[in-house]
């Protein structure tokens, strides 16, 4: 899987990439078919703690799967996005199997 780790605003660390990269390239253990994903991580102008912002776009065969997620950190956020789609693509899973 091809990972796009887009960061508007802000030079990120190759710490923080390899990190997002990792996390991701977990999800093909639950769906063999992905075929890239974008990252895209923003620091969003506002007084609360949690001002960093997660999005993943997962693309898979039959249609693309997207998550959003605020968080402190881009490494809690990018956890919370990789479990949401970890849910989503299990879910696929099963009804790819249902049809099959």
């Amino acid at each position: 899987m091809k990972v796009n780790v887009q960061t508007p605003n802000f030079a990120a660390d190759n710490k923080l990439i390899a990190f997002v990269e990792k996390r991701l390239s977990k999800l093909e253990q639950f769906y063999d078919r992905i075929i890239f994903a974008d990252v895209f991580l923003k620091v969003q102008k506002t007084s609360e703690k949690q001002n960093k912002m997660v999005e993943i776009l997962l693309s898979i065969p039959g249609g693309d799967l997207m998550v959003k997620k605020d968080a402190k950190t881009f490494e809690e956020g990018t956890d919370e996005c990789v479990q949401s789609l970890e849910r989503q693509l299990k879910k696929r899973k099963q009804k790819e199997r249902a049809f099959f």
